[in-house]
This record gives C-alpha cells, sequence and structure tokens, in this order.
C-alpha cells in the first residue's frame, strides 16, 4: 500500500489540472506563454501519474482495468474482474 500522503498529492494535482485546464487552453490559443508560464507547475497534465485504485501503486498500472498487475493477479483469480480468466492450454 502506497503512503496516504502520496495518493493524496496526486489527488490533488487531478484538481489542479481540471481547475486550469479551460484556462490552459485559451493561453495556448493565443499563444501567451508567459501567462502559461505563470499557472501552477502541478496545473499541467503531464505531471499527473496513474496510480492503483485499490493499492495507490504507481509502478505496474493496467489503464484498462485502473489497477496494477499485482491487484490485477489476485482479483482475476479470485474470480472478481468480469470477462477475465486464467488461460491455460
Amino acid at each position: 500500500m502506497a503512503k496516504k500522503s502520496l495518493i493524496a498529492r496526486e489527488v490533488k494535482r487531478q484538481k489542479l489540472v481540471a481547475k486550469y485546464a479551460a484556462k490552459r487552453e485559451q493561453l495556448k490559443k493565443e499563444g501567451n506563454y508567459e501567462a502559461l508560464q505563470a499557472l501552477p507547475k502541478n496545473a499541467s497534465p503531464v505531471r499527473l501519474h496513474n496510480r492503483c485504485k485499490v493499492s495507490g501503486r504507481p509502478k505496474g498500472y493496467m489503464r484498462q482495468f485502473g489497477i496494477s498487475r499485482i491487484q490485477f493477479r489476485e482479483l482475476a483469480s479470485k474470480g472478481l474482474i468480469p470477462g477475465v480468466k486464467k488461460a491455460s492450454w
């Protein structure tokens, strides 16, 4: 389990990105890069990082499911992810 502070920091970044999205888009259209740089650094969507919804793990993230590979394996073996079953041949 990731530290709660790291998960909270990522949530804070997501809120900032959503808050400044329209303003960033407008400034980019105008070509006003000085004003764009005056915005907070965390308002840039590039600074976001995908994290597992269950454990908060930043690595091994599977976009299709929104969870890490470790959680995916556990949930799939328990049959909790619909449409996923263990391959055997």
